[in-house]
């Protein structure tokens, strides 16, 4: 990992695996763990799924970014809320100190890791597919991210040996 950074940033859909293969990576590295939904989930005393009813995709994503302007802190690895690229602000301060890393996964994964995805809290479109919201986030996380790794057929112990192994390596 570039010694100017000190922090892993997660991104990804919901369900690729960032709150699961975070601590996994941040014991590996000998790094805290943060887990930006549930900063969000305490600042404001209500479930994703509740922000979401009250202040719509809009309200959800500045709360979102908000809570990501504020975090400051190193030696981290960082999970973010699968909604968090939306903001370029908000990506452009978790990159400043950090390496973001995004999880990619299939759609056939993600429609198997996701039972509940109308109900899950997920910032989209009313109507939006699971593929759409797919395809439409896939660029924003493919443009911020310094590495990329394929989550969608390895267990979170695998996911998090690959990221190491692709640190070591830039």
């Amino acid at each position: 990992m570039p010694r100017s950074k000190s922090n892993v940033v997660l991104v990804g859909m919901p369900g690729s695996g960032k709150s699961t293969v975070g601590p996994m990576l941040a014991e590996g590295l000998s790094l805290g763990f943060t887990d930006a939904d549930q900063l969000m989930i305490r600042a404001q005393s209500r479930s994703p799924q509740e922000i979401l009813d009250a202040e719509g995709s809009g309200g959800f994503r500045q709360i979102e970014r908000e809570v990501l302007l504020e975090l400051d802190c190193r030696n981290q690895v960082i999970a973010t809320g699968g909604s968090a690229v939306y903001s370029r602000a908000a990506m452009d301060h978790l990159k400043s100190n950090g390496i973001i890393v995004f999880l990619s996964v299939r759609l056939p994964a993600l429609q198997s890791r996701l039972d509940n995805y109308e109900v899950r809290g997920i910032v989209k479109k009313p109507g939006q597919s699971l593929a759409q919201l797919l395809e439409e986030r896939s660029r924003l996380y493919e443009f911020h991210a310094d590495i990329t790794v394929d989550a969608s057929e390895r267990t979170p112990r695998q996911v998090a040996h690959r990221i190491v192994e692709k640190l070591r390596e830039s």
